[in-house]
């Protein structure tokens, strides 16, 4: 029975809807629901969403005790389309293998691996392992190669007449004009949509007549060749290939290398292998895309379905860095995961419905995005969070098969990622300063704040632009402090005064704030709705000129974490003690 949509999450509904079509399509088989990746070169976070939505499904349909399969098809035997920008150990001679298969194409140098393909598929692989993912993978280099799907490229072949009447209604219709209002692609968009472009490409159509079917050539290993002609008895196919002149006749009951052209494959495959649900990019809504014929395509002419599922919306980036724009493209999952711990990646993919886009912050809006992630944590905990909101953090904390790992003790982010700045990873200094935040429980061992330490230093290391960094004075500013008038210096006396009976993060923060409210003649404790505005510029003065002394700057990390980092014999010194 479905559930009240007032109390579940977009995953619990399309969760009903699959469970549902699945047992009216396939009684009693596993659901079998579908992604597909192309590694043409880093796979990016746009691409995840095409793998987390249909992984969100099918986690929930194995959390109510159905089998499911979660197949994602890498499209490794599609051509190499061009020479990514940037991509490290590639340079311009990749560009001879434009028009081979992904997997006939060499690694960048240095890789391990033994095609560009398996490059870039691996570290996907590895980035979905530490996400929980749990899926089939398919090669399609080694489904058509096999032979596995020989009688679906004949029946294609035998039908394509029907197959070009179908595409011949779209052939002359235009995408919607954009309108005026509508922004431009940002740089994820634009990636997105290329990487999924196979909706553009040729669809089989040629000076002979029209055929599904495209080899790959015998003499150069590319697919630029055209099917000159094809006998449905003998299955005698006759092709020239203009790259190389190279012309050949194969028998293609016989034959292994090539594939079907893309509009015809991606139905073909929904049919082959029972697909149920399977989400697709904004870029396949417009008239012949190929999710939009194929749905035609996939009962016609293979008798199966097009599976359910929705159109799902870019994903941005907040905050690339240099280094990761210098890909040439958008981050990557495991660009990623190198800065967040996975429990936080997945929590953006389930909380926003597929059809609403998001970003994915590098910048400093990764800290408020952690504080966040601990409130949410903290209502979960105490049962004031809303069931929507419950349902998120459980897909993000774990899958049906277990939790993930996590941080045995979750501090803030932004105060590991000031410590980490602080340190430059001095672990002495790091275990130092955290544990002093709170005296009555101190740190043990660095461990018990790992991996969320590790991706708050990544982040600093990676993200953080080198003038942003904090740089603690070696000596005091003399000048500065000789310069101050009678409440500088008196604002400087109440803070050394008080540090060592306020040494820790709580303690160190009522100070800090309390310095200017005591100097106006308020109690340290008064709260904001007992002071007069005038307070808050004093503590900004106050703060400012601690910055100056203590970073030679306007402002830095949170001043309390910053003192302690500093350590209290350093503060004494540079604060003219």
């Amino acid at each position: 029975m479905a559930q009240s949509t007032e109390t579940t999450d977009w995953v619990s509904r399309y969760a009903d809807e699959v469970i549902e079509e699945s047992e009216r399509r396939a009684p009693g088989k596993p659901v079998v629901v579908a992604s597909g990746l192309s590694p043409s070169g880093p796979i990016h976070l746009g691409n995840l969403r095409e793998v987390m939505t249909p992984h969100l499904v099918a986690d929930e349909i194995r959390r109510r005790g159905h089998e499911v399969r979660h197949l994602i098809s890498w499209d490794d035997y599609d051509r190499y389309r061009k020479v990514p920008n940037g991509v490290v150990g590639v340079d311009d001679s990749w560009g001879e293998h434009i028009g081979r298969p992904l997997t006939a194409v060499p690694a960048p140098k240095g890789s391990p691996y033994a095609s560009w393909a398996e490059h870039f598929k691996a570290a996907m692989v590895e980035a979905l392992g530490e996400l929980g993912v749990e899926f089939d993978g398919i090669s399609q280099t080694e489904q058509y190669t096999s032979g596995t799907y020989r009688e679906q490229i004949l029946h294609a072949m035998k039908h394509r007449g029907d197959i070009d009447a179908i595409l011949d209604q779209y052939r002359t219709k235009k995408a919607p004009a954009k309108k005026q209002s509508q922004k431009p692609l940002d740089e994820a968009e634009l990636e997105a949509a290329e990487g999924s472009g196979a909706a553009a490409d040729d669809d089989g159509t040629g000076s002979a007549g029209y055929f599904p079917y495209k080899p790959y050539c015998g003499d150069c290993g590319k697919d630029l060749t055209t099917v000159t002609a094809y006998d449905d008895d003998t299955t005698e196919l006759t092709y020239t290939c203009t790259a190389c002149d190279f012309s050949e006749t194969v028998r293609l009951s016989e034959f292994n290398r090539g594939k079907l052209v893309w509009k015809v494959d991606w139905p073909m495959r929904w049919a082959y292998e029972g697909v149920v649900f399977e989400p697709s990019g904004v870029d396949h809504s417009s008239p012949g895309s190929s999710f939009q014929v194929g749905g035609q395509i996939v009962g016609s002419i293979f008798g199966g379905k097009q599976p359910i599922g929705p159109m799902y919306a870019f994903v941005g980036i907040s905050g690339m860095a240099k280094m990761s724009s210098s890909k040439g493209g958008v981050p990557t999952p495991g660009d990623a995961l190198k800065i967040m711990e996975p429990q936080i990646l997945r929590w953006l993919y389930a909380r926003r419905r597929p059809n609403q886009s998001f970003k994915i912050a590098f910048d400093q809006e990764i800290q408020r995005l952690y504080d966040e992630w601990d409130k949410l944590e903290g209502k979960v905990a105490d049962g004031s969070a809303l069931p929507a909101d419950v349902a998120a953090h459980s897909r993000a904390v774990g899958t049906a098969a277990g939790e993930l790992p996590k941080t045995p003790r979750p501090m803030p982010y932004r105060t590991l990622a000031s410590v980490a700045d602080i340190t430059a990873g001095a672990e002495d200094q790091t275990l130092r300063i955290l544990s002093e935040l709170d005296p009555a429980d101190p740190l043990s061992s660095l461990d018990e704040v790992r991996p969320r330490l590790d991706r708050a230093e990544a982040w600093i290391n990676t993200q953080v632009p080198a003038d942003q960094r904090t740089v603690v004075r070696k000596e005091a500013d003399t000048e500065l402090i000789k310069s101050l008038d009678d409440q500088g210096r008196a604002s400087l006396r109440l803070l050394l005064d008080g540090l060592d009976s306020h040494w820790s993060l709580d303690g160190l923060t009522h100070l800090v704030y309390g310095v200017p409210k005591v100097q106006a003649g308020f109690s340290a404790d008064a709260t904001p709705k007992e002071l007069p505005a005038e307070i808050k510029v004093a503590q900004r003065t106050f703060f400012a000129l601690l910055y100056h002394l203590l970073v030679g700057r306007d402002t830095g990390p949170r001043l309390p974490t910053l003192l302690l980092a500093v350590g209290q014999e350093r503060v004494r010194k540079l604060l003219g003690e």
